[in-house]
């Protein structure tokens, strides 16, 4: 989910609308209609259509002189734990140097909205942000300091937010019975991922849970699309949705994939400059074991199989099997080799 303003967008009034995604008038009128009432704004509200996410839509809305982001939430909304956790949390980031957006409640304190429709709201400071130059010399140290900024200020955590045990999201790979379900489809990526499934045993064989002493409070998604550049180039993180415990470690051997590895080719300079820089700046994760990359495989692949599953479905949305698709497409080709793992392992022993 983006919070800026570098992709192409429809400006909309709440009585005439051209958007760049299908979407009926109606539903959106009824949002801003809701989103008015709750937040007191009069009439001038005008409504631009921003990015979207796996989990939801940003919607770009001026109200007079104020710009906000309405998040529009398609799955399963945030819990009040959550909400609070990811409150909390965002003020200790903030002392520690990180920039966010922050979280506006309505008249009645709610962070979290339920018109009519099936979907939820959550109301944001709107920041014109840029994607991150990812050749930049810095860049690469810029993000591992940023990383070890929200390690260090983060307190430990052995449940989730809500109370309930780590997600299995994160340490847990699907079996061979789930991909069956998406494996013997017609789609035009069958064959890929026919092809991926083949090396799975020996790719995530080292997947497994982390020892709970090691577990702190971590954003758990931290890829280009939700750390973003402002006007003035400085980081912004977005989309904390995902907030939970992980051990550092494995959150930043995720990081340095997400970041410096894209299609068969990764970027060993780039993710040694990210791992020094986090160090330096006193991040307390280390990459020392195949199991480090737990998070990283089980993320992935569970994303993986929840897209093929939207692209499947009959019943879903045209708008979210069309955006699954373009998801499955890209999750094939980033997904590291195992030769991959070991070269990342190397270097970071090394270190």
């Amino acid at each position: 989910m983006n919070l800026g303003g570098s992709v192409g967008v429809s400006s909309v009034g709440v009585s005439s609308v051209v958007l760049s995604i299908p979407r009926s008038l109606i539903v959106v009128e009824e949002l801003v209609a809701y989103a008015r009432a709750a937040f007191g704004w009069g009439e001038d509200v005008v409504v631009t259509a921003g990015p979207r996410g796996a989990l939801g839509q940003i919607w770009r809305l001026d109200v007079g002189p104020a710009r906000y982001a309405l998040k529009e939430i398609f799955a399963e909304p945030p819990s009040e734990a959550l909400i609070q956790a990811e409150l909390a949390f965002g003020r200790r980031a903030a002392e520690a140097g990180v920039r966010l957006p922050a979280s506006h409640p309505d008249r009645e304190g709610r962070h979290l909205l339920e018109p009519p429709g099936g979907t939820w709201l959550r109301l944001y400071d709107w920041i014109d942000l840029r994607p991150v130059e990812l050749t930049a010399p810095a860049t690469p140290r810029e993000i591992g300091a940023l990383l070890a900024r929200l390690h260090r200020c983060a307190p430990a955590a052995t449940v989730e937010p809500d109370g309930g045990p780590p997600a299995r999201w994160y340490d847990r790979v699907p079996t061979a019975h789930e991909w069956a379900e998406v494996a013997t489809s017609d789609a035009v990526w069958a064959a890929r991922l026919a092809d991926l499934l083949a090396t799975l045993p020996g790719l995530s064989a080292a997947v497994a849970p982390a020892d709970p002493a090691e577990l702190i409070l971590c954003h758990r998604d931290l890829h280009p699309e939700n750390v973003l550049a402002d006007a003035t180039g400085a980081l912004v993180v977005i989309d904390w949705d995902n907030l939970g415990p992980a051990t550092p470690g494995r959150e930043l051997a995720r990081a340095l994939f997400d970041w410096f590895c894209d299609d068969s080719t990764a970027d060993l300079d780039a993710m040694r400059s990210m791992y020094e820089a986090y160090i330096r700046e006193g991040g307390s994760g280390r990459i020392t074991s195949p199991a480090d990359f737990t998070m990283l495989l089980a993320s992935h692949l569970n994303f993986l199989l929840v897209q093929a599953r939207v692209a499947l479905d009959p019943h879903a949305e045209r708008r979210h099997r069309e955006w699954a698709e373009r998801e499955i497409d890209e999750a094939l080709r980033i997904l590291p080799t195992a030769q991959q793992l070991t070269d990342v392992l190397e270097l970071t022993r090394s270190r």
